[in-house]
């Protein structure tokens, strides 16, 4: 008789146990079906535009291209827009066609929002399928390229490390944005006190403040970059005309040269805050010098500023980037009780503009710039380092700029009044 109460006791004690477990799973599973989704539809899109442009490149060339040859080339740029370095033809591209990013994201973030639980257990097991997908294909590109023994352990090991923390950063990043947007998921305002412990309110409306700045400089430099497009025309088209695609090529070239309309946006912000950019070793395009060297035939490159935007009336761009910081700067002082600001409040908010300024120009310039090949196209884009200073300087300096004229202003109205 001692025995069925012992049973039922531990039966009690297994039943919410096994629930437990239960509603993890069913949790975690929505996150690999939401990371599932994701990749299979930025990989079709990928891999149809590849596998056609390869089947209809025999067609001019005579050669016979392949299905398979199709597949791993999609295979290639998607893990590209992971940032996962390509290898073709004994040259090694890491330039990351940062529309390809977007496409990427895009999906992540509709997927995450439409079919995942916003919960911890579901961010996780998303994060996990994705990167266990990102490595796979480029463990299995290796292998079915016959790349790995030529390229050696630690080029491989690079590449396959690339992949798992692509997959990480884009997998993680793109869910966590699909969650938080679900209309069910958990709000940014709840976890932003969590974090007051650790980072001043004020600081964190810096951050903030610089993240207007860096948008606004990003539109910027959207108009700036359509600029040189529109200008650029004609030349782009002399090159086009000159590839001799087919009419399928030529959408096909206009789609792939789309992926990095967002690279020449990017640049152009390096242009606005001074330095610059490159596109192959010993070229320069600034506000203050161009200076242009043999390019390879990319119709997108024949847009690219001349000679004629380089005055002395252009080197003062960078003037638009302290606007900027001007704009994120009264975005935090309109979220500020002006009696209540005290000096370190202010030294607070700048430190976080400077700091989030500088490492989203990093980011972006780090994504939008790397090696678009070997020998002179080894050096494409804006020095990160040099860039990201500048940005950060500028955007703070603006942000000082209102931050101090905003109460000398008020100290100015309170005399007058009194």
């Amino acid at each position: 008789m001692s025995a069925a109460p012992r049973t039922q006791t531990a039966r009690v004690v297994e039943e919410p146990a096994r629930g437990r477990v239960r509603e993890l799973f069913a949790l975690g599973s929505s996150g690999v079906w939401a990371a599932a989704q994701s990749i299979g539809l930025s990989y079709t899109v990928v891999a149809l535009l590849a596998v056609v442009a390869v089947l209809d490149a025999p067609s001019a060339s005579g050669s016979d291209g392949g299905l398979g040859a199709g597949v791993a080339v999609a295979t290639g740029l998607w893990l590209l827009g992971h940032g996962v370095p390509l290898s073709a033809a004994g040259a090694e591209v890491t330039v990351v066609p940062l529309g390809l990013t977007a496409l990427v994201l895009f999906t992540l973030h509709v997927a995450a929002k439409r079919s995942a639980v916003p919960t911890l257990a579901a961010w996780v097991a998303g994060t996990v399928t994705y990167a266990a997908t990102t490595t796979t294909l480029a463990i299995a590109l290796d292998v079915a390229g016959g790349t790995a023994a030529a390229r050696g352990v630690q080029d491989v090991a690079v590449q396959v490390g690339a992949a798992v923390l692509g997959g990480v950063v884009m997998g993680g990043g793109g869910l966590a944005l699909g969650m938080f947007s679900a209309p069910d998921g958990p709000l940014l305002a709840g976890i932003a006190p969590r974090m007051n412990p650790y980072l001043p309110d004020t600081l964190r409306l810096g951050m903030r403040a610089a993240v207007v700045g860096v948008a606004v400089l990003v539109g910027l430099g959207g108009l700036l970059a359509g600029t040189w497009v529109v200008l650029g025309r004609e030349t782009a088209s002399l090159i086009a005309g000159g590839l001799g695609p087919s009419a399928l090529g030529t959408v096909l070239l206009m789609l792939a040269q789309s992926a990095l309309a967002p690279n020449l946006v990017v640049w152009a912000t390096a242009w606005l805050a001074g330095p610059g950019f490159a596109v192959g070793q010993g070229s320069a395009f600034s506000p203050a010098v161009t200076e242009a060297g043999a390019l390879p035939a990319v119709p997108v490159l024949g847009t690219l500023p001349g000679e004629a935007w380089s005055t002395p009336y252009t080197v003062w761009a960078p003037v638009l980037v302290v606007a900027c910081g001007a704009i994120g700067g009264w975005f935090a002082w309109q979220r500020l009780e002006p009696s209540l600001v005290r000096v370190r409040d202010v030294a607070w908010i700048l430190a976080g503009v400077v700091l989030a300024a500088g490492g989203a120009t990093v980011l972006l310039q780090g994504a939008a710039g790397g090696a678009a090949g070997s020998g002179e196209l080894s050096v494409v884009g804006a020095d990160v380092w040099v860039t990201a200073g500048l940005v950060a300087a500028e955007i703070g300096g603006g942000a000082a700029l209102v931050l101090v004229a905003c109460p000398l202003a008020q100290w100015w109205r309170h005399r007058d009044v009194g």
